[in-house]
């Protein structure tokens, strides 16, 4: 059950970025461009995304406990150190020269074009290689 509806969620979140136009890297990277053909869709995304989650959490919080799980799962980190600010950098940085993040990349994928495939599977080999090489996140 918990896998269907993380499938339908993951659809929904596809779906999304799709009609937002986040799927296509040139409405990125003109977002990008403030001092050129600035593109401002992104601003209405980010802000639809913003309000969505701020009053998705107001309403889930209310309960005792997720749907699906035992307990809420929240960072315990309170930190800024530097796996933090090189994460943010790596991410800003891959999203500015390919000009997708991790959710529109993969909801892309059915698109078939190479260069995205080698991104994704770029994407999942640092991921692969953080996991082994750096220490669990909140080790402090």
């Amino acid at each position: 059950m918990r896998a269907w509806i993380a499938f339908a969620a993951g659809l929904l979140f596809g779906l999304g970025l799709s009609l937002g136009g986040m799927t296509q890297p040139a409405v990125v990277l003109g977002f990008l461009d403030v001092f050129g053909a600035w593109d401002p869709r992104l601003v209405f995304v980010m802000a639809g995304a913003v309000l969505t989650t701020a009053i998705g959490y107001r309403l889930v919080l209310r309960r005792s406990r997720p749907l699906l799980a035992e307990r809420f799962q929240w960072p315990t980190s309170r930190h800024i150190d530097v796996r933090l600010i090189g994460g943010a950098a790596l991410f800003g940085i891959g999203w500015g020269i390919a000009g997708y993040c991790p959710g529109p990349a993969l909801a892309s994928l059915g698109a078939g074009v190479p260069a995205l495939l080698v991104l994704v599977a770029c994407m999942i080999a640092g991921w692969w290689l953080a996991a082994r090489l750096l220490p669990p996140a909140g080790g402090h």
